[in-house]
């Protein structure tokens, strides 16, 4: 080999090795998740963490993660997403409806930062949005329960009367309703995301008003534990919660943000990111059931299995028409389906749901 030849290998190993140096010293993309609950609340906010931990896992040093639990909405919400921007983060995920203002508010303020916000609407050149459409689980938990209950009333623990908590008691009535139309649903609201108090208290109201059946748009499982206590049955929310009434868990709507999330931080760190409006649901697993219980009948679980693969084909649509309103009145015409628009905005009960809903 000549000496020039050699020269030539030695520059290349020496770039080589520059820039393999210069790789390994790179920072890692800084990311934050801001939380509403505790994640030990076994619901939201543990499955948000899950997500969480699935990124630090798939990314290893690329990122450092962090979090913060238990944030109020309003103004610590504001405090507490400004602290992660201000501290050098490169991507912040806002992972509750009341987080939407302050979100943009700061992303308004730190415009090299980039924000993601859940389950909200409003976005900017920084600010994307994103949501599951547990709508859809809903319905196929809806008719579990429609073809389980013998009492023809089911219970439903509700957190607060935005549009996708309403827009999920309407989707579980009207899956229901659709192979049991003497059923009905009765719902208590308790005001909060995590209260584990309230929760039970709420789940053994509805029992002892007949209710064999709970759901919940809350996140403990105290609801699944009185189920339990009491002998009825009941599904878990944002998670598996079988753990907490093996008997009583029929099978839970799972949200799944792990794939998100690393998909969103790949693209911080390769540059691609975007500010976009996602909406996942059945067909992308941003939303699965889990295991149903042995407690299930084999023709039950065969039905939920034909409602599910439906929505997954886009044969059904929980939403398509004919439907009513709590008074009667047909509101969506046989052949016409609610659109995107009119579901985010969703502020009435189909018929079913008993008694009003707050204002």
């Amino acid at each position: 080999m000549s000496i020039s030849t050699k020269r030539m290998f030695a520059a290349v190993a020496l770039a080589a090795g520059l820039a393999t140096g210069a790789a390994q010293a790179a920072d890692p993309v800084k990311v934050g998740f801001i939380y509403v609950g505790p994640v030990g609340d076994h619901g939201w906010s543990y499955q948000h963490d899950q997500g969480r931990q699935a990124l630090q896992e798939a990314l290893g040093d690329q990122v450092e993660t962090s979090f913060v639990e238990s944030v109020q909405e309003g103004a610590d919400a504001e405090r507490v997403i400004r602290q992660f921007a201000a501290n050098g983060f490169d991507l912040v995920f806002t992972t509750s409806f009341g987080f939407m203002n302050p979100t943009l508010k700061v992303a308004q303020q730190f415009p090299d930062v980039k924000f993601e916000h859940a389950t909200g609407y409003k976005r900017a050149d920084n600010l994307a949005t994103y949501a599951a459409r547990f709508y859809e689980g809903r319905y196929v938990i809806g008719t579990i329960a429609g073809m389980m209950t013998k009492s023809n009333t089911v219970g439903y623990i509700a957190s607060f009367p935005i549009p996708e908590v309403v827009r999920g008691i309407d989707a579980f009535t009207l899956g229901m309703q659709a192979v049991n139309p003497k059923a009905t649903v009765k719902v208590i609201w308790v005001n909060s995301w995590y209260d584990p108090g309230k929760e039970r208290e709420a789940a053994e109201t509805l029992i002892a008003q007949g209710a064999d059946i709970l759901s919940q748009h809350t996140d403990s499982p105290a609801p699944i534990q009185v189920a339990e206590e009491k002998g009825v049955h009941a599904f878990g929310q944002a998670s598996d919660m079988s753990r907490f009434g093996p008997k009583a868990h029929l099978t839970a709507i799972v949200d799944n943000w792990r794939d998100y999330y690393i998909a969103r931080t790949k693209a911080v760190i390769d540059g691609t990111w975007t500010s976009e409006d996602t909406w996942g649901g059945l067909a992308s697993d941003m939303v699965h059931i889990s295991e149903y219980n042995s407690e299930v009948p084999e023709d039950v679980v065969a039905k939920a299995e034909e409602v599910r693969e439906a929505i997954i084909a886009g044969t059904l649509h929980p939403f398509a028409g004919p439907i009513k309103n709590q008074a009667g009145e047909v509101v969506v015409p046989e052949g016409e389906t609610l659109s995107d628009e009119k579901l985010l905005s969703m502020d009435w009960y189909v018929e079913g749901v008993q008694g009003e809903l707050p204002k």
